[in-house]
């Protein structure tokens, strides 16, 4: 094979398949905010009055749209800038300006939901909840405990397949 026929290496169908889960765990969290917001009985607490409710809405979308950048390090747009985006498309991406925050963001995550989890499990978080509810949303955000280290993986992965 010449230079000129060499291509990136795709990603491996194992990795390529823990990279469309990562959006799917963040998934249930998202929903069981946006339940809250449309008034479903899942907490004893007060929702909050209209900008909260935005927040929260927010909240799920932010979270939902970083989950699927995971698919960034499977996909061409990860490897190449698409060609809408003015001044730098069809550009290649450097795989350090990929790595570099999904590292970091995988770290802030990791973190996070360990810190979080840690303290749902000591503290009067479960006060707001009855029996079911507590259930709930330990289910729906159970999931959030493997999203850093899945992305640690796919983000380990791009670069091992980017770097020469």
């Amino acid at each position: 094979m010449t230079t000129l026929d060499a291509r990136p290496l795709e990603a491996s169908p194992q990795i390529r398949r823990i990279a469309h889960l990562v959006p799917l765990l963040t998934l249930p969290s998202g929903l069981w905010r946006i339940g809250l917001v449309v008034g479903l009985p899942l907490t004893n607490a007060e929702v909050g009055g209209f900008w909260m409710r935005v927040y929260i809405v927010s909240l799920s979308l932010v979270s939902e749209g970083a989950a699927l950048m995971t698919l960034g390090l499977v996909q061409p747009w990860g490897e190449v800038v698409p060609r809408w985006i003015p001044l730098i498309g069809r550009r290649p991406v450097r795989p350090l300006a990929a790595f570099v925050p999904a590292i970091a963001g995988a770290t802030f995550l990791t973190a996070l939901w360990t810190w979080v989890f840690w303290g749902m499990a000591g503290s009067e978080f479960y006060d707001y909840f009855n029996g079911v509810q507590s259930v709930i949303v330990t289910a729906c955000y159970l999931p959030l405990l493997l999203w850093g280290p899945l992305l640690t993986a796919v983000a380990v992965a791009y670069l091992r397949r980017r770097r020469p």
